[in-house]
C-alpha cells in the first residue's frame, strides 16, 4: 500500500500549480511571472516536458522539419543525433556544415572533425543529462563525441535497430531496444523512447509505460513512506490516478493544463526530479544525495515559438503560437 507524506507531497502540487502559472503568465504576458523567488532564481523544467525549449526545437525542426524527403529511419535518426547532444547550437553547427542530416550525409569522419573543432572553442553536449556511461569496446577513441557516434554507427545503423523500432509494438519495446544500447542507460532510453514516439514513426500512449530517472527517484523518496514491494514506477502512476484528489486536498484546483492536454506519465515522472530540487530549499532537511540546486536561472531574448505533435490535436487552440522575450521579467520560461 502506498502512502504518503502529505506535509511534504503537498510541494509536488505546488511546484505544479506555481510552475504551470509561469508558462500561462507568459504566454499572456502577465508580469511578474512569479511571486516564488526559488522559481524565480532557480532553473526548473516546464511542467510538461515538450514545452522546454530544446523538446520545442525538437518537435518543430527536428522532427516536423519543411524537408519532407526523410524516410522513418532517417527521422529517428535525426532525433537520436539530436538529443545526444541536446543542445540547439550544436545541432545548427552541424546543419550548416552538412546541410539537412539523414542517415545518407552521416559522415562519421567528418562529423567528428567538426565537432572536435568546435568543442575546443565551445561546449557541444548539454548539461541537462548526465552522459557518463563508458564501454570498453570504444575506449580506443579519444572523445566522448565520437565514442557516441561510433555506437550510433555500430549498434543503431548497422545493427538495424531503427527498423526494429519502426516495428515495434510497444513504448517498453522501444525502451528496450535502446536500453541494450552502449552508453544508453535507464533514463536516457526512456527519454529516448518518448522522443521518437513526438514522431509519425511511432504512435503509443505516454501512459503505456515510464520509467523514473534519478532526480524522479529523489523526489519520490521525498514525498513517499518506504515503498516496500512497490516500485517508484508505481509511486508516478498512484500519483498520476489520484491526481485531482490530491489537488483538492492541497488546495490547487486552479491548475490549468497544457490546451486541454492532461499530464502524462512522463510529465508526472519529470515533476518529481523537479519537486526534489525545490524542496531542496523549501524544505532542506530532507537530504537525499544532492543538497543543493545547481543551476540558477539565466534569462534568453530569444522568442519561442509554441508547436506539438500534430497527432496531439492541440496546434489548433494556440492562438498566440510565438511567445515574445522582450524584458528579463518574460523571459522565465
Amino acid at each position: 500500500m502506498l502512502k504518503v507524506k502529505e506535509e511534504i507531497f503537498q510541494y509536488y502540487f505546488y511546484f505544479i500549480q506555481k510552475r504551470m502559472e509561469i508558462f500561462w503568465n507568459k504566454y499572456h504576458s502577465i508580469i511578474p511571472l512569479t511571486d516564488d523567488e526559488v522559481l524565480k532564481n532557480y532553473k526548473f523544467t516546464n511542467v510538461y516536458r515538450a514545452l522546454d525549449r530544446v523538446s520545442q526545437y525538437l518537435i518543430k525542426n527536428v522532427i516536423y522539419s519543411n524537408d519532407k524527403s526523410f524516410n522513418e529511419k532517417d527521422i529517428l535518426f535525426r532525433i537520436l543525433l539530436f538529443k545526444i547532444f541536446n543542445k540547439i547550437e550544436t545541432w545548427e553547427y552541424l546543419e550548416d556544415k552538412l546541410g539537412h542530416i539523414s542517415i545518407e550525409t552521416f559522415d562519421l569522419n567528418k562529423i567528428n572533425k567538426y565537432l572536435t573543432t568546435r568543442k575546443n572553442k565551445t561546449p557541444i553536449f548539454s548539461n541537462a543529462y548526465m552522459m557518463t556511461g563508458t564501454h570498453s569496446k570504444y575506449n580506443h577513441l579519444t572523445y566522448k563525441h565520437e565514442k557516441w557516434l561510433e555506437m550510433v554507427k555500430k549498434e543503431m545503423l548497422d545493427g538495424g535497430v531503427f527498423e526494429k523500432i519502426i516495428k515495434a509494438k510497444s513504448l517498453e519495446e522501444v525502451y528496450n531496444l535502446l536500453r541494450k544500447r552502449s552508453f544508453i542507460g535507464d533514463f536516457l532510453a526512456y527519454q529516448y523512447a518518448i522522443d521518437f514516439n513526438y514522431s509519425t514513426v511511432i504512435n503509443f500512449s505516454e501512459d503505456s509505460f515510464v520509467k523514473a530517472g534519478i532526480g524522479a527517484i529523489r523526489g519520490i523518496k521525498k514525498c513517499f513512506e518506504p515503498l516496500g514491494k512497490n516500485t517508484f514506477e508505481d509511486a508516478i502512476r498512484y500519483t498520476q490516478e489520484n491526481f485531482e484528489k490530491y489537488q483538492k486536498m492541497y488546495g490547487y484546483t486552479s491548475f490549468k493544463n497544457l490546451f486541454g492536454r492532461e499530464m502524462k506519465l512522463i510529465d508526472i515522472q519529470n515533476c518529481f526530479c523537479e519537486t526534489d530540487k525545490i524542496l531542496r530549499v523549501k524544505k532542506p532537511e530532507l537530504q537525499i544525495d544532492n543538497v543543493r540546486i545547481k543551476q540558477t536561472y539565466k534569462p534568453t531574448n530569444k522568442d519561442i515559438c509554441l508547436f506539438f505533435p500534430p497527432k496531439w490535436n492541440i496546434n489548433s487552440k494556440i492562438d498566440k503560437p510565438c511567445l515574445q522575450q522582450n524584458t528579463k521579467e518574460l523571459t522565465l520560461f
